[in-house]
């Protein structure tokens, strides 16, 4: 399928960019933009993340699947890519808007051409305010941010070193009066030292996609009752009962009430059979 490129003058941005300072000129996009109905949320972070923000991510983004809400990043390496990946799989509309133009032949990075087309396969879109052939440059990226920081209702930081990029997104969000979202990391981590700094100077923190909602002033759906896993043993009911999030296997069979060899076994068992996964010792059930 193709997917021809648009012009957009000033008047027909969406209205986030029509309200930043020095405003382009003019848009470029491929496939769908955003609905006028839809919140918009930009999650950005490191190009290496750690285990812990590929983790926060994914539980965060699937956490808003079935709202009226989409993802934006800029379709770089790391955070950004995965945001995307993320939206995908849960099939929230994501928008991608790169630091060079959007034609095929300049995407950047090249690795993320597939990355580009299934996103307007999915019926999402890619934006941008460089001529189509342009290729990126050290410069472009900054001036994309304020894109990235404008066209969206907040912005969700979830990574960043002291000197990290990813904060003059965080920065323009204070700018344009949009609500910046962070998560809070490990103290010991150079990752979390720049995301701190924003919690030091009042940024909302966030550990639930509850909490992205309440920031959004999205009214939350209401649970659906839980139905009884009968097919599974008293024991590992409890197993899953205790992974109504991640958890670490040190604590997970702490919290049981099994003699460690058992419980160990017993974790060893339920992964074997695809009711439990684990990455570095974290635990999550696979259940719904």
């Amino acid at each position: 399928m193709d997917f021809p490129i648009h012009r957009l003058a000033a008047a027909g941005f969406p209205t986030g960019l029509q309200e930043i300072p020095q405003p382009p000129a003019a848009l470029y996009y491929r496939g769908q933009l955003p609905t006028a109905d839809l919140t918009l949320l930009s999650v950005v972070g490191p190009r290496k993340y750690s285990l812990y923000g590929k983790q926060v991510v994914e539980e965060l983004v699937s956490g808003l699947r079935d709202y009226p809400l989409g993802i934006v990043s800029g379709l770089a390496l790391g955070m950004d890519s995965l945001a995307h990946e993320v939206a995908l799989r849960n099939h929230i509309y994501t928008l991608a808007i790169p630091g060079g133009g959007i034609n095929d032949e300049v995407i950047y990075p090249a690795r993320h051409k597939s990355l580009a087309r299934r996103i307007l396969e999915s019926g999402g879109g890619l934006l941008s305010e460089f001529e189509p052939d342009f290729r990126a440059t050290k410069w472009s990226f900054p001036q994309r941010n304020r894109l990235v920081a404008g066209i969206s209702q907040a912005t969700l930081l979830v990574e960043a070193a002291e000197k990290s990029g990813t904060l003059i997104t965080a920065r323009m969000t204070v700018d344009y009066n949009r609500d910046l979202m962070v998560v809070p990391g490990n103290i010991f981590h150079n990752t979390s030292r720049g995301v701190h700094q924003f919690l030091k100077l009042g940024a909302t923190p966030v550990t639930c996609s509850e909490d992205i909602l309440e920031v959004l002033k999205i009214k939350q759906q209401s649970p659906l009752p839980v139905t009884p896993i009968v097919s599974l043993s008293p024991a590992e009911q409890q197993v899953i009962k205790h992974l109504s999030e991640p958890t670490h296997r040190d604590e997970l069979i702490r919290r049981l009430d099994l003699p460690t060899n058992e419980a160990a076994q017993l974790l060893m068992m339920m992964e074997l059979a695809g009711q439990i996964k684990s990455e570095q010792n974290i635990y999550r059930h696979t259940l719904t």
